[in-house]
C-alpha cells in the first residue's frame, strides 16, 4: 500500500509520514497506548496533587492509619491465630483471588491484607482531586490498578499458599505442566497459530450450523438467508446486523445456543449479515461504506427476496449503532421499510461509554490513526490487548497463575473459541467512528451528516426494542438505556444479567439468567435507570422469548415461507451457510 493511497483517506491534519512511522513503531512497543496521552494524564494529576497540601496531609494520615491497623492485625494474628481476628479489609465482590481458606493463615493473611489496603489507598489518592480532568483521573486510577495487580501476592510462588500447597501435593508436577503450557502458548504466538483448544472448534462443523444459503454478496458483506424450520412464518423478515469487530456467528453459536436457530424455530424468516475481515486494501472504507454496502445493500436484497414486506432490523454492538444511523437516515428520507428496530448492547450516546473511554482521547486516537495508517487497519492483537487490559486481573494475571503455575488448562468452550476468532478494522472507518461518535458524540449532538444532511435518532418512528447487560464493560447498560431519553417512539428496554456477550447469548433454560423489561409509550414519562432497577420486577430466564413475543406483536399473521433467494441476478443462492467471509483470516 502506497502513502499516496493512504493520504487520500487521511482524517488527520498536519500529519507527516516520518512522524506517523515513528508512532506506528512506538505503538508496537506500547501495545497501542499513546505515551503522550498517559503522560498528560499523570502530569495533570501530579500538578494538582502538588498544589494541594491539604490533600497530601490527608493521604499521609490515611497511610499511617492503614499501616498501624495492619501492624496491629499482624501482631494479634501472630500471637493468637488469624481465625480469631476479623480482617482489616474485605476484597471487592468481584475479586476472588483471596477466597480460598489458605489465605487466612499466617503470614499470607497479612500479605494479602496489606495488598488490599494499598489498593484502597491508591484509589483514594487518584480520585476526587479538585481540578483534575475526569478522563485523566480515570486513566491514572486505572493504570495504578494495573501496576498494583502485577505485585499481587497471588501472582508469585512464595506468597501464594494455594500454589505452594498444590506444588507440595503434586511434587512439582503442576510446575512442569505449567512450563509446557507456557512453551506451547509461546510457540503458538510466534508461529501465528490459534490458542490451545481451538482445534476442536470449527466454523461450519460444530459452530454456525443453522442451515442457510448466502443469497447476496459484495465487497463488504455476505448475506445469509436461513432455511425455515416451520410450515408457516411471520411475513416480516428479520435482518440481523452484527458488529464488524466480531464474527457474526456469536448469534449462531451452535445448536441450543443460537439466537438464529431460536428465531427460525419460532416462525421467523431470518437474514444475517456476515462482514468481510478487512485487509490493507480496504483501508479506504469509511462509515458511509459500511452503511451503504452493509445495511442498505442487505436491506435491498431482503426486500427483493421477500417483496412488499417491512423488515424487523436488529443490530448488535457496533452493528446496532450503525443500524441507528441507517434508520435515522431512512427516516429523514421518508423510507419506511423498517417494521421495527432492535439494538443489542448498542450505544447511540457516547458521553458515558464505559471503561473503553480510558483509551479514547484526542492524543490516543491520533496515535491509533498513525498505527492504522501504516498497516491500513487496526489489528486484532491491538484490540484484544485493550480488552485484556480492562480485565487484566482475570484475563492476564489470574490466567497466568492458573495455567503456568498451577498447570491447569481452561477448557476452550464455544464462546471462548468465537472470542479468539478475531477480526480487523479498516483505517478510515475506525478513525471516523472514534472521532465522530466516541470523541465528539456527533450523532446525538446533531452534527452527524449523511449525504450532506443532518440525521437525528428522534426522527425514527418505528418501535424500538433495546437490550442492555448488567456486567457490560464495553457498552454499559445505563449508556444503552439512554435511548429512552433520545427516542421519540415507543421503546421497550430489557436488562439482562451477564456481560456484553454472555448476556446476549442467553438461550431459554439458562439456569442463572434473570431480566427486567419495561415498555414505555412515547407519551409516558421517562423512568430513570435507578428507578427502572428498583421498580421493574425481575423475571427468571432468558430475554429471548420476550423479544420474540414483541416481534410477533409487531408482525402480521403467519403464512407460507418465502423461497430461498430470488430468481433475480445477484440474489440467487450462491453457497451454503456459513459462507466464505466468516472463514477469512
Amino acid at each position: 500500500m502506497t502513502h499516496d493511497k493512504v493520504e487520500r483517506v487521511d482524517t488527520g491534519r498536519g500529519a507527516h509520514p516520518i512522524d506517523r512511522l515513528l508512532h506506528a513503531g512506538m505503538g508496537r512497543v506500547t501495545g497501542g497506548l499513546s505515551p503522550a496521552s498517559l503522560g498528560l494524564a499523570y502530569v495533570d494529576w501530579a500538578i494538582h496533587m502538588g498544589i494541594s497540601p491539604g490533600r497530601q496531609t490527608e493521604l499521609v494520615e490515611k497511610a499511617w492509619r492503614k499501616a498501624t491497623r495492619l501492624s496491629l492485625y499482624a501482631m494479634r494474628c501472630a500471637a493468637n491465630g488469624a481465625e480469631r481476628h476479623p480482617p482489616c479489609i474485605e476484597p471487592l465482590p468481584q475479586d476472588t483471588r483471596f477466597n480460598a481458606s489458605q489465605w487466612q493463615r499466617w503470614p499470607f493473611n497479612v500479605w494479602y491484607q496489606g495488598f488490599l489496603l494499598t489498593q484502597q489507598w491508591w484509589h483514594v489518592a487518584t480520585t476526587d482531586i479538585r481540578g483534575v480532568e475526569t478522563h485523566h483521573e480515570d486513566v491514572v486510577n486505572f493504570l495504578g490498578r494495573q501496576i498494583l495487580d502485577i505485585y499481587s501476592p497471588s501472582n508469585y510462588f512464595w506468597t501464594n499458599p494455594e500454589l505452594m500447597e498444590t506444588t507440595a501435593k503434586e511434587g512439582g508436577a503442576n510446575l512442569y505442566r505449567g512450563l509446557r503450557n507456557w512453551w506451547d502458548d509461546t510457540a503458538r504466538r510466534i508461529q501465528g497459530e490459534p490458542p490451545a483448544g481451538m482445534e476442536k472448534w470449527k466454523v461450519g462443523e460444530n459452530l454456525a450450523l443453522t442451515p442457510g444459503k448466502v443469497v447476496y454478496s459484495n465487497r463488504l458483506i455476505e448475506l445469509i438467508q436461513y432455511e425455515p424450520a416451520t410450515d408457516r412464518v411471520h411475513p416480516e423478515p428479520v435482518l440481523i446486523v452484527p458488529a464488524w469487530i466480531m464474527k457474526y456467528y456469536i448469534l449462531d453459536l451452535r445448536p441450543g445456543k443460537s439466537l438464529v436457530e431460536y428465531l427460525v424455530n419460532q416462525g421467523h424468516t431470518v437474514f444475517m449479515m456476515s462482514w468481510k475481515n478487512p485487509s490493507a486494501d480496504d483501508s479506504d472504507l469509511g462509515m458511509e461504506d459500511y452503511r451503504k454496502m452493509g445495511i442498505m445493500d442487505a436491506l435491498k436484497a431482503v426486500n427483493t427476496i421477500v417483496p412488499e414486506q417491512k423488515v424487523h432490523a436488529a443490530g448488535y454492538c457496533l452493528g446496532g449503532t450503525l443500524l441507528m444511523l441507517a434508520a435515522a437516515a431512512m427516516a429523514r428520507e421518508g423510507d419506511d421499510r423498517l417494521a421495527s428496530l432492535t439494538c443489542f448492547a448498542a450505544q447511540c450516546d457516547f458521553t458515558e461509554p464505559g471503561e473503553l473511554d480510558l483509551f479514547i482521547d484526542d492524543s490516543q486516537v491520533t496515535f491509533l490513526e498513525d498505527m492504522m495508517w501504516h498497516a491500513g487497519y487496526l489489528s486484532s492483537d491491538q484490540m484484544a490487548g485493550a480488552f485484556q487490559l480492562l480485565r487484566s486481573k482475570d484475563l492476564i494475571w489470574s490466567r497466568m497463575v492458573r495455567e503456568y503455575l498451577m498447570g491447569e488448562r481452561s477448557e476452550m468452550i464455544d464462546l471462548m473459541a468465537w472470542n479468539a476468532d478475531t477480526t480487523r478494522l479498516p483505517y478510515r472507518m475506525h478513525s471516523e467512528y472514534l472521532r465522530q461518535l466516541f470523541l465528539n458524540n456527533d450523532f446525538v449532538e446533531e452534527r452527524y451528516d449523511v449525504d450532506g444532511q443532518p440525521i437525528h435518532l428522534w426522527d425514527v418512528r418505528t418501535p424500538i426494542f433495546a437490550v442492555g447487560t448488567t456486567k457490560d464493560h464495553i457498552a454499559p447498560w445505563k449508556s444503552v438505556y439512554k435511548i429512552n431519553r433520545l427516542a421519540r417512539t415507543d421503546v421497550t428496554f430489557a436488562l439482562t444479567t451477564g456481560g456484553h456477550n454472555a448476556g446476549i447469548v442467553t438461550p431459554p433454560g439458562h439456569p442463572r439468567r434473570t431480566y427486567q423489561v419495561h415498555c414505555r409509550k412515547v407519551q409516558d414519562p421517562y423512568l430513570a435507570p435507578d428507578d427502572f432497577l428498583a421498580e421493574v420486577p425481575s423475571k427468571q430466564g432468558s430475554w429471548w422469548p420476550e423479544w420474540h413475543r414483541w416481534l410477533a406483536r409487531h408482525s402480521g399473521n403467519k403464512g407460507k415461507p418465502p423461497q430461498m433467494g430470488a430468481d433475480v441476478r445477484g440474489y440467487r443462492p450462491q453457497r451454503n451457510a456459513p459462507g466464505k467471509y466468516v472463514l477469512m483470516d
